[in-house]
């Protein structure tokens, strides 16, 4: 696909129709590893992915929508811990930008509309992971004003 850049942005909820678009977006990143792919046969997966995510009450899965076309998506989710007084935080996850609208703003548009979304919900701060790897993704998130503040871990149980 070509760039879209001279279309405005809407982030909005994504829908069931959006899964495909979505997993195309993780299926064609090389850093992340994590197994994505548009075979036909992965779908009912990712169906019930969505469902799982749709049905929480503290978890929302968006896209980033230029023209018509999915070009990026990002999830949150909200989670009040004791630590802080009881204090809310928003998560950020599974960020993610079309490969050829990099570097065209979306990203930085879609961290702004969470963190947006955090402030509204009363929220202590807002975090996020990246892979270790994605040290582009690491400057642009401390150019949004992130800190690096914790080491994470995790273990494959399947």
């Amino acid at each position: 696909m070509s760039k879209v850049e001279a279309y405005p942005l809407v982030i909005r909820v994504a829908q069931r129709a959006d899964v495909p678009a979505i997993v195309a977006l993780f299926a064609n990143d090389a850093i992340g590893g994590h197994g994505d792919t548009t075979d036909a046969s992965a779908l009912p997966d990712y169906i019930a992915a969505f469902d799982r995510i749709t049905a929480s009450t503290n978890e929302t899965l968006y896209v980033a929508e230029q023209n018509g076309a999915v070009v990026g998506t990002f999830q949150t989710m909200l989670t009040t811990t004791m630590t802080g007084r009881g204090s809310s935080s928003m998560i950020i996850e599974a960020v993610q930008t079309r490969a050829d609208c990099r570097g065209q703003g979306i990203g930085a548009q879609m961290i702004a509309f969470c963190l947006a979304r955090a402030k509204e919900q009363g929220c202590a701060q807002a975090q996020l992971t990246s892979n270790a790897a994605r040290l582009d993704a690491h400057r642009f998130y401390e150019r949004l004003g992130f800190q690096k503040s914790h080491f994470g871990f995790k273990i494959k149980l399947k």
